[in-house]
């Protein structure tokens, strides 16, 4: 069988389109992420974890449904495009989960910091909470049946060729057999030659 790994000429297209995703979605992020806001005041810092979320439960289902949404959707494409990126098929399912959620959170604290020094920024600790999420949910939800059916498709051409080796229903000759299994004669065989005394 032919392994598709990580350098796999049949995955390049894949990482290919994941990578210029990746950059595209980066660059989206950030310009909506790291722009100016003038307000007239800003929020203090949020340190302190699940403080902000529950902020937002107690706003209300609308405010509640469009903070805590718009935090898990920001980054969760990343879940999708960085396996896509990485172009691994053979990659188990918890680690590349592991390190899909671990990369997330760290582009998540890449920006909080940089927000540091926006105007109208501040740091909020519950973003990388909810983004990590996020990824891990688009993670799920995607990556695993993608890498499934992208390995059996694959597969699919060795698989064909193996399996050639039965009748063919409707092969020329009505014989059935394969190329492998016409009998090629009697092995041939060297006499032996006795020891000299």
């Amino acid at each position: 069988m032919q392994r598709h790994g990580s350098g796999g000429s049949a995955v390049i297209p894949f990482r290919a389109a994941g990578f210029a995703l990746l950059l595209a979605h980066l660059t989206l992020v950030g310009w909506l992420t790291l722009r100016p806001l003038d307000l007239p005041w800003v929020m203090a810092p949020n340190l302190e974890p699940l403080a902000g979320i529950r902020a937002a439960l107690s706003a209300g289902p609308l405010e509640a449904a469009r903070r805590i949404g718009g935090g898990l959707a920001l980054l969760a494409p990343l879940g999708v495009l960085l396996p896509l990126a990485s172009g691994r098929l053979e990659a188990g399912a918890w680690a590349s989960l592991a390190r899909t959620v671990l990369a997330g959170g760290l582009v998540s604290m890449g920006i909080e910091l940089l927000q540091t020094v926006v105007p109208g920024r501040v740091v909020d600790v519950d973003a990388v909470l909810l983004a990590m999420a996020g990824v891990a949910l688009a993670h799920l939800a995607v990556v695993p049946t993608w890498r499934g059916r992208l390995r059996r498709r694959l597969e699919r051409p060795a698989g064909a060729v193996r399996g050639g080796s039965g009748p063919r229903p409707g092969g020329r000759g009505g014989g059935g057999v394969a190329r492998e299994e016409v009998p090629q004669g009697a092995t041939p065989r060297i006499p032996r030659v006795g020891i000299a005394p």
